[in-house]
């Protein structure tokens, strides 16, 4: 039996805190090597578009290739979106909440629901583990409007 992509991140982090329980501090995680040059960015919407809900986020890669979360291939990741948040900490899983997207499938666009006003959107590129590469690969943080 295939588990739900939410509950096999919730062992994934969970096996991640036993280790930080162990002794070994986050901050020391072994971290992926990302490429020099790799970039994520957006394709839409565009920098200050203003949209309407619901809204159609694409992402761009260049420089590594895209796996699924919990495969292990070198200059790899998948793509995590921030909302209306800052980036996560560097040397810990990224976190699962409406706030930090996981596309452990390999996706490449979504559709969001963003209530009207001002949102930032910014694109996290995480390893097998959902952990950020070493060094961290992820976008300008970008602000759209919501009419």
């Amino acid at each position: 039996m295939k588990l739900p992509t939410q509950i096999r991140i919730a062992i994934a982090a969970a096996i991640l805190s036993l280790g930080a329980g162990a002794g070994i501090a986050m901050a020391d995680a072994q971290r992926t090597a990302s490429p020099s040059g790799a970039e994520v960015y957006f394709i839409a919407p565009a920098v200050g578009a203003t949209v309407s809900s619901p809204v159609t986020v694409k992402f761009g890669l260049k420089g590594m290739g895209i796996a699924p979360a919990g495969i292990q291939f070198e200059n790899t990741g998948h793509h995590h979106l921030i909302i209306d948040a800052d980036l996560p900490p560097p040397g810990a899983p990224i976190p699962t909440d409406a706030n930090h997207v996981h596309f452990g499938k390999g996706q490449s666009e979504t559709t969001i629901e963003l209530e009207p006003g001002k949102h930032t959107l910014q694109l996290l590129l995480g390893d097998f583990g959902h952990i950020p590469h070493d060094p961290v690969v992820a976008s300008k943080k970008i602000t759209i409007t919501v009419q």
